[in-house]
């Protein structure tokens, strides 16, 4: 009986003790469209041991439902890491008549946001982000094929350039993931003139953007 009470005695210090020491994960939040909303389960899965990952409720759209949205997305919670884009939906065409999903008509429609109202709208977003005082992390806009219906293509090349002016104004960490999506995109597009990816896809996607968070994890 003593020895069984010193053994649960011992037993019950060494569980107080590595408790104590356990480091608690980090948070990582990922805000952006339906690419990262592919990708996002991968990172999730591959960082479970190091963090929380969370993604913001639904599609972020482009860069007006960001600056409508961002402090609900953001909320109480305290991120170490924000991972973060938008693009694809700003240089978006679309038109009320399209028949297209997403109304998407490049030849009819009106762009969602010019290349400077983007830029102003990513200034204000990545404003109000460097007040949370997490590392962040801006992904760029991965690639648009020549056939997609409701954006040209190397539009993303210029909006991502323009986002990238202001990352580098800010002291903002990119993830080129355009750089990497194109090569992705060629093995694993989801079909002809869609910005989607098959499941394979996105998970190549999602390792440059592991690796980025790793990093800003250090």
């Amino acid at each position: 009986m003593k020895l069984n009470r010193i053994f649960l005695g011992l037993t019950t210090i060494a569980l107080l003790f590595a408790f104590a020491f356990t480091i608690p994960k980090k948070n990582v939040l990922i805000i952006g469209d339906s690419i990262s909303i592919g990708y996002f389960p991968t990172v999730k899965k591959d960082l479970v041991n190091e963090a929380e990952v969370f993604h913001n409720p639904g599609n972020a759209q482009h860069t007006g439902t960001g600056l409508r949205m961002l402090d609900k997305w953001l909320g109480d919670q305290k991120y170490d890491v924000i991972v973060f884009n938008w693009g694809l939906w700003d240089l978006c065409y679309r038109h009320p008549e399209s028949t297209v999903q997403g109304r998407r008509d490049k030849l009819n429609g009106e762009i969602t946001y010019t290349v400077d109202v983007y830029e102003k709208n990513i200034e204000e977003l990545v404003k109000r982000l460097k007040k949370t005082s997490a590392k962040l992390v801006f992904v760029t806009t991965t690639m648009i094929p020549p056939d997609e219906a409701g954006r040209f293509e190397g539009d993303e090349i210029t909006y991502n350039d323009a986002a990238k002016a202001v990352m580098k104004k800010y002291d903002v960490e990119i993830c080129d993931l355009h750089k990497h999506s194109i090569d992705i995109h060629k093995k694993y597009k989801l079909k002809d003139g869609d910005v989607h990816y098959t499941a394979e896809g996105y998970q190549k996607l999602a390792e440059p953007v592991i690796s980025a968070i790793k990093q800003a994890l250090k």
